[in-house]
């Protein structure tokens, strides 16, 4: 039961950006000229304009060891 969770719990960390927010098909949202990168135990919070009235707000959080979580993202 143990090794289930952690193997879970390991699908919400990524090594690099793209795949994190790739994993949640975000990729598209990401401006790195505007946005550039993640500093280590940061997140950073954007907000997508995806057509609707409010875009979708998006954050991503980048560990001291320079994984990233899965993004967390809703409308807005």
């Amino acid at each position: 039961m143990t090794e289930t969770i952690k193997g879970d719990a390991e699908m919400n960390w990524f090594n690099t950006l793209n795949e994190a927010l790739e994993s949640e098909n975000l990729l598209h949202t990401w401006d790195a000229i505007r946005f550039g990168g993640i500093e280590y135990d940061n997140s950073f919070s954007y907000t997508y304009d995806d057509g609707t009235k409010y875009g979708r707000y998006i954050t991503i959080y980048r560990d001291n060891t320079g994984r990233y979580e899965r993004p967390i993202h809703y409308s807005r």
